[in-house]
């Protein structure tokens, strides 16, 4: 299905990566977000942000995150989006543990935020995300792209949240 064939929806996602040639696999991933959910109308810069809730193994240190805000029209129902999103991940070589439990180092990770100002819960997927006003490193390249975004939920913008959160995790604009 090409993306650009149907009806538009606005997706918000968050991507991140702290392995590798961070830059450039944000690149990749965009450019595969393009091709497989829908064209991406407005970005954020690079964030690098503190590992939130990523610890090492004692052997290797964990590297900071890159990451950047994404709204992208797409003709996908929610879910699909999803299902591309992961698919997308795998191919840029993320690997999802069976079972683990907390978070872990990753080439890529693609986080679907906000879709319209719909609320989706299913076994699968939240929507909106459900701690993304408590991080720093979510709020403030969405906040760039979109400060006047309605959270559907909580019924405050983006700037209004960003302001109000109390994380102090370090997250600075970096390109």
């Amino acid at each position: 299905m090409n993306p650009a064939d149907s009806a538009s929806n606005d997706l918000y996602l968050l991507i991140g990566s702290n392995q590798g040639d961070r830059a450039a696999l944000l690149q990749q991933t965009t450019d595969l977000i393009h091709q497989r959910i829908g064209p991406v109308v407005c970005m954020s810069k690079l964030y690098e942000t503190e590992p939130w809730g990523v610890f090492d193994d004692g052997a290797t240190p964990v590297q900071n995150f890159y990451n950047q805000a994404l709204r992208v029209q797409t003709p996908l129902a929610a879910h699909e989006a999803l299902h591309e999103a992961l698919a997308i991940e795998h191919l840029m070589g993320r690997k999802r543990p069976d079972g683990a439990c907390g978070y872990t180092s990753r080439p890529i990770d693609i986080d679907l935020i906000f879709y319209n100002s719909a609320v989706v819960e299913s076994p699968e997927l939240t929507i909106p995300h459900p701690r993304m006003h408590l991080r720093k490193f979510v709020l403030l390249p969405l906040c760039e792209i979109a400060p006047d975004y309605i959270h559907p939920l909580l019924h405050k913008t983006l700037q209004q949240l960003t302001t109000e959160c109390t994380d102090t995790c370090s997250c600075s604009c970096c390109a």
